[in-house]
């Protein structure tokens, strides 16, 4: 078999895998315009969830008294 009997069966696969592919892709596109707005554009990204003060700070002690004990437990394998 010669190289250029190779190159053009491997150009044949390549663009069958091709058109499998934009087939695909077109299918994916019918989807998402059967979605409609919600699965078009660009991600948008999610809403940032509020927080009340009181959580804010329920959430800052903790995070202290985690840090305190980790801290606490350096100062043990040091000494």
């Amino acid at each position: 078999m010669s190289i250029l009997e190779t190159i053009k069966r491997e150009e044949r696969k390549l663009e069958k895998q091709l058109h499998e592919l934009q087939k695909r892709i077109g299918a994916v596109r019918a989807a998402g315009r059967a979605l409609g707005n919600s699965a078009g554009g660009e991600f948008r990204g999610m809403k940032k969830r509020a927080l009340s003060a009181a959580a804010r700070a329920k959430m800052s002690k903790a995070a202290k008294r985690r840090w305190a004990k980790i801290r606490a437990g350096a100062k043990k394998a040091v000494s």
